[in-house]
């Protein structure tokens, strides 16, 4: 039942008609956060190619507030035609639905999953005055100073609030939690070394990373980023198999025929094929990852259900 609007997007009849009502037609794709940020990378990495290739144009908007929750319901209240798009962030929409955090709006049933863009380990980072050069040696740090260190994220239920808390439960830590309203004032703490310890993305720190702005510790997945091969993977420094990794994708409202979801699926996948956005995107720090509509679908339920178990044990909540 949970699961039947995401999934309603994989009809697959009257494709001919979804292309002509779109073609010619503008089209929106929502960012419902800051630019400089992962999801508005995303966005951009796609909204040319992909308007051509539905035989129109793409405009990216940043419409940021309320933790997303401004960007996701002005996508809810546009016509349901296919012309106003939603690029989701992962822990909105599993983590923080999980937790409460998006008021009255229900990822799983208020949104239809149109497929995903990227999909990317998170890269560890701290100012390069801390004296921890790797995940061990900050976790060491921490506790040897309980609450004295402090992290940085875009608000509770955020992936680096939520994958900050994991980590912490797993290596039996305390640091303090300190919120921020986009990933472009993080930065600047974090430069300013106001901030001991912050995971995010690639695409906004790596740049940083590499002029020695900042010290990366390690990349969260268990294997090497092949875009950042010389940072070390967590499996590397004893922390293998953390469910970290950051995706954005493409979402349609409810209320969009199934045709046209079906479409604007099979053009994503198409405009995700070209090799020089995937090396653009590799460039960046980022990772290209299609993935079908049922394929996205299914992972938002099953991380939704991951992150609300891991919420009730670390006793998370949206407050």
């Amino acid at each position: 039942m949970i699961r039947r609007a995401l999934l309603a997007g994989l009809a697959l009849p009257a494709l001919g008609r979804a292309q002509t009502s779109l073609t010619g037609r503008p089209i929106t794709l929502v960012v419902p956060s800051p630019a400089g940020g992962g999801t508005d990378f995303s966005a951009r990495l796609v909204a040319e190619a992909y308007g051509q290739a539905l035989g129109t144009t793409m405009v990216v908007e940043n419409r940021p507030g309320g933790n997303d929750v401004v960007g996701l319901s002005s996508v809810l209240r546009a016509p349901a035609d296919g012309t106003t798009l939603l690029c989701g962030y992962c822990a909105t929409m599993t983590a923080r639905a999980a937790i409460g955090g998006l008021g009255d709006i229900q990822p799983m049933s208020d949104f239809q999953a149109v497929g995903q863009i990227t999909d990317t380990p998170q890269l560890f980072v701290t100012h390069p005055s801390r004296p921890a050069t790797t995940l061990p040696e900050l976790i060491a740090l921490a506790r040897a100073r309980p609450g004295a260190l402090n992290y940085a994220s875009a608000g509770n239920g955020s992936m680096h609030h939520m994958g900050t808390e994991y980590l912490k439960h797993r290596a039996g830590i305390d640091m303090l939690h300190v919120p921020y309203r986009g990933t472009g004032e993080t930065i600047s703490d974090l430069i300013a070394g106001r901030i001991d310890f912050y995971m995010n993305s690639p695409p906004p720190l790596t740049p940083l990373v590499r002029e020695g702005r900042l010290r990366a510790l390690c990349v969260s997945s268990d294997a090497r980023h092949p875009g950042l091969p010389d940072i070390p993977s967590a499996a590397e420094q004893g922390f293998a198999g953390m469910p970290l990794n950051v995706w954005f994708s493409v979402f349609a409202p409810r209320g969009v025929p199934a045709a046209t979801v079906a479409l604007l699926s099979e053009k994503l996948n198409l405009v995700l094929s070209d090799a020089r956005l995937r090396e653009r995107a590799a460039q960046a720090g980022a990772l290209v990852s299609p993935s079908s509509a049922a394929q996205l679908a299914e992972r938002v339920a099953r991380e939704t259900d991951f992150w609300r178990e891991t919420a009730r044990v670390a006793g998370i909540t949206a407050g």
